[in-house]
C-alpha cells in the first residue's frame, strides 16, 4: 500500500488525470478518512407547482452509493440535469406518505428502467420507508401493469430492472448499511395524525448529513443530529399574507418555524445548516408570488438568525454540498447548465 505522502508526490509528478488511473491500485482513497460525501438538493419546494423549486428530494453520494431521500415532483428532471442516470440510483428512502414526497416515485421507477442513456436499470428498484411502503409499491405495480407488460414484450426490457425490492421498517434503527454508508431512520413530529414520520441520518466514515423530513420542532431530531456535518431542515416562515386563515394556520402548525429551526441549529451546531422545503410561501396569490417568495426567504433567514449565529444557507434546487475537510457550497447555473 502506498503511503499518503508517497501518493501526494505521485500526484504532483503525474498530474491529476494520470494519477486518477493509478488511484485504485496504488493509493487507496481512505486512510481513516473517507472521500467527500456529496449532497445535492434535487428539490426544495412544496406541493405548489413551481419550476424554480420542484418537489422535495435529496441525493446523497458516498462510498459508491447514490441514495435518494423522498421523491417529489420532478426528481428525475433534476437528476438528468446533473448527469445522474436514473438507473444508477442505489436506493430510495421516504420520510412519510404525503404526496409531495412520493409523487415522483413512479417516474423514477419506470423511467429508470428504460433502455436509454438516462435509464438502464438492470436490478430491482430498492426502496425503504415506514410501514405501508410495500403496499404503496404493490399499488404502483398494479396501476402500471399494462405499461410494464407491453414494454417487456415490445422492447425486451429486462424483467429484473422493473422488479421492486421494498422494505418496510418500524421504530428507529439502521435501515441501510452498504459500502461503508449507514442510514439511520429516526422519528420526528409531523403532527398527531401523520404518524409515523421519519428523518434520516446518513453516515460515511466521519462524514454525516441529517435530513429532517417534515416535522415540527423535535427534540428527537436534535438528539440524532448531534455531531452532524450538515443538517438539512424544513422551515415554515409565516406568510405575511393570510397567515391567520384557518387553512394556512393548519399547515404551519405541522411544520417548524424559522425561529424554531434556529433553536435546533443552535443545539446541534452542525458545520453547516441549510433551510429547505419552504412551506408557506406558496399561499400568496400568483400575481404576487415572486415578491412573497423573496419576503418568505428573507423572513426565514432572519427568523433563524434570532437563535443561531453559525454557518447557514437557504437551500435552492440543485445546490450541491461537498462534505470533506470543509463544507463546500456549489450553486447550479441554470443558464450554463453547470456548477
Amino acid at each position: 500500500m502506498t503511503s499518503p505522502a508517497s501518493c501526494r508526490r505521485l500526484r504532483k509528478r503525474l498530474g491529476l488525470g494520470a494519477f486518477g488511473l493509478l488511484t485504485t491500485a496504488l493509493c487507496p482513497p481512505v486512510w481513516g478518512q473517507p472521500q467527500p460525501m456529496v449532497v445535492t438538493l434535487l428539490g426544495t419546494g412544496t406541493p405548489t407547482p413551481r419550476i424554480e423549486r420542484l418537489g422535495p428530494s435529496t441525493l446523497v453520494e458516498a462510498g459508491g452509493q447514490r441514495l435518494v431521500f423522498d421523491v417529489g415532483r420532478g426528481t428525475t428532471i433534476r437528476l438528468q440535469q446533473i448527469g445522474i442516470r436514473l438507473g444508477d440510483v442505489t436506493g430510495v428512502f421516504i420520510t412519510h406518505f404525503h404526496s409531495d414526497h412520493t409523487n415522483g416515485i413512479p417516474d423514477l421507477w419506470l423511467t429508470g428502467w428504460l433502455s436509454s442513456s438516462f435509464g438502464g436499470r438492470q436490478a430491482p428498484f430498492r426502496i425503504w420507508g415506514p410501514r405501508g411502503t410495500k403496499a404503496l409499491m404493490d399499488g404502483l405495480e398494479k396501476a402500471y401493469q399494462a405499461d410494464v407488460t407491453i414494454r417487456l414484450v415490445d422492447q425486451g426490457l429486462p424483467r429484473e430492472g422493473i422488479a421492486i425490492a421494498a422494505t418496510d421498517f418500524a421504530g428507529e434503527s439502521v435501515v441501510f448499511d452498504e459500502g461503508g454508508v449507514a442510514v439511520t431512520a429516526f422519528l420526528v413530529d409531523h403532527g398527531e395524525h401523520i404518524k409515523p414520520a421519519y428523518g434520516y441520518r446518513v453516515q460515511y466514515g466521519q462524514r454525516s448529513v441529517v435530513i429532517s423530513g417534515d416535522t415540527r420542532y423535535s427534540e428527537n431530531l436534535i438528539k440524532h443530529a448531534k455531531g452532524a456535518d450538515l443538517l438539512l431542515h424544513e422551515v415554515a416562515p409565516a406568510p405575511a399574507e393570510g397567515r391567520d386563515r384557518p387553512e394556512v394556520k393548519s399547515v404551519l402548525d405541522h411544520h417548524t418555524s424559522a425561529a424554531e429551526a434556529g433553536r435546533v441549529f443552535a443545539q446541534v451546531r452542525p458545520r453547516l445548516a441549510v433551510l429547505t422545503h419552504m412551506v408557506g410561501s406558496g399561499f400568496a396569490a400568483a400575481s404576487s408570488r415572486a415578491v412573497a417568495e423573496r419576503a418568505a426567504l428573507d423572513a426565514a433567514l432572519a427568523g433563524a438568525r434570532q437563535e443561531y449565529a453559525g454557518p447557514l444557507e437557504m437551500g435552492e434546487d440543485l445546490m450541491r454540498l461537498v462534505l470533506g475537510e470543509t463544507v463546500e457550497v456549489k450553486r447550479f447555473d441554470h443558464q450554463r447548465r453547470s456548477y
